[in-house]
């Protein structure tokens, strides 16, 4: 599964103030038109077109009206899907981050720990929604020489976050990923 895949990759941002990057540390995963918990199961509309579009490219939307959520968009054998990038842990531009966050104060392992927080401090916003993640530009998904994939018992699954009015079939499918122990996993 993706989500689990990407846990330990990098998600990495270059704006003319530096570069940030962090390690993904928790993810959850979105099916197509099937899964009730999915934007895809209204079909396709202009909000969720990156979602049916091409593997690999961001997915950014609005949550609550004011905190943006970024998405990998990762499907095989349907028509959409998507996973959700839920906290990083920052490694490169912390002080950036938290000067994107204005938190001078904030734990560098809280920076990202959440999808808005992760999308803050990363400075990613609706303009990113249908970026190729994997060209190299601006914001990208990078596997960095020392990366290795986490082993099994390293990696924690559960039920997905807030997805309570999708049903029981839906709401407690083992769909997220985290890195077990890791601070900046979200709370």
């Amino acid at each position: 599964m993706v989500a689990r895949d990407l846990l330990g990759a990098w998600l990495v941002r270059q704006t003319g103030e530096g570069v940030s990057a962090g390690v993904i540390v928790e993810t959850e995963a979105y099916g197509g038109s099937a899964d009730l918990a999915s934007h895809a199961r209204a079909g396709r509309t202009r909000r969720t077109a990156p979602m049916f579009g091409p593997v690999g490219h961001a997915y950014v939307y609005l949550v609550y009206g004011m905190h943006e959520c970024l998405n990998v968009t990762a499907h095989h054998e349907q028509p959409a899907g998507a996973v959700l990038l839920r906290a990083l842990q920052p490694v490169t531009g912390v002080e950036l981050m938290r000067l994107r966050r204005a938190r001078p104060a904030e734990r560098d392992d809280r920076l990202a720990s959440g999808p808005a927080r992760l999308c803050h401090a990363m400075a990613v916003d609706r303009a990113f929604d249908g970026y190729d993640l994997t060209a190299g530009e601006d914001l990208w998904l990078a596997r960095p020489g020392m990366y290795r994939s986490p082993a099994e018992d390293d990696v924690a699954v559960g039920p997905r976050v807030g997805v309570g009015y999708a049903g029981d079939e839906w709401s407690v499918r083992p769909w997220r990923f985290w890195l077990r122990g890791n601070p900046s996993v979200s709370r």
